[in-house]
């Protein structure tokens, strides 16, 4: 049974960001919309921009109402007055994102390639001690995985970056557009990433020899996309090695691997615009 109300999601600081949605929705005050899209398009080798972008989103629907119609009745800013961001840790658990009370959101399941989703060297102790690791963006060669966008308004794309930043509109983590690896949408929402076994490493970098799954959905362009990095340490550095977030989890991490390395500097992990 799907919640429908983002209070009754499930939420536990030690589990975070865990359980995340399936598929995309609209996370509303007072429900969970469950967006579906019913036309199987063949998926070009097009980048689709940000008009394109948001042409794509407005196909999905819910119980037959669009998602302009949702947001429309909500007061909220309509999808032509929003811009693709990331969520890629707790910000897509919608009982965490709903407490942050900055309005209606649509979030749309996509893929990561040559890119993946690790820990940052940092804790935040405001909801448990000795706090939580939030999750920022690191290239990782041959990887694919499963994670969340929103189309944001400004205003919400920066409510987002100030609560990472406890509360701070300026602080260790910045929005900034990826300069390397793909981001698509997603429509299989069963994609498994790599399991560890397939990871292969060389002394000094990791990767993934197996061929990446095809397909479900188009391609975007990075330079439409804002995402969230931790720019002080970057990311935890377990002997030269990323922990990815879809094989180890919160609990997992801070028990076995944290404080047992170093950090490695975003500069170093990421490329960007």
């Amino acid at each position: 049974m799907q919640a429908e109300n983002p209070n009754l999601w499930q939420y536990a600081p030690a589990n975070s960001p865990l359980p995340l949605p399936e598929g995309p929705v609209i996370v509303t005050k007072t429900a969970i919309h469950y967006l579906t899209k019913s036309d199987e398009e063949e998926v070009s080798g097009e980048l689709l921009n940000l008009q394109d972008i948001q042409q794509y989103c407005s196909n999905y629907t819910s119980e037959g109402k669009t998602i302009d119609s949702i947001l429309s009745l909500e007061k909220a800013e309509l999808l032509q007055d929003r811009k693709p961001f990331l969520l890629l840790g707790e910000l897509a658990n919608p009982f965490q994102l709903n407490r942050l009370n900055i309005g209606p959101m649509p979030i749309f399941t996509i893929r990561l390639e040559n890119l993946c989703r690790t820990y940052a060297d940092a804790l935040d102790s405001r909801m448990i001690n000795p706090g939580i690791h939030h999750v920022t963006l690191a290239r990782s060669e041959g990887w694919w995985e499963k994670t969340h966008m929103a189309m944001a308004t400004i205003g919400q794309m920066k409510s987002m970056i100030t609560w990472l930043n406890n509360g701070r509109r300026a602080g260790d983590w910045k929005p900034v557009k990826p300069a390397e690896g793909i981001i698509r949408f997603e429509n299989d929402f069963h994609l498994q990433s790599p399991s560890m076994d397939m990871l292969h490493w060389d002394g000094s970098t990791e990767s993934v020899k197996q061929e990446t799954p095809q397909p479900t959905g188009p391609s975007i362009e990075l330079k439409q996309i804002m995402a969230p990095i931790h720019t002080k340490w970057g990311c935890y550095d377990s002997r030269g090695k990323l922990i990815r977030c879809s094989l180890v989890g919160q609990r997992d991490f801070h028990t076995n691997y944290f404080r047992r390395g170093s950090s490695k500097k975003w500069q170093d992990i990421l490329k960007i615009e």
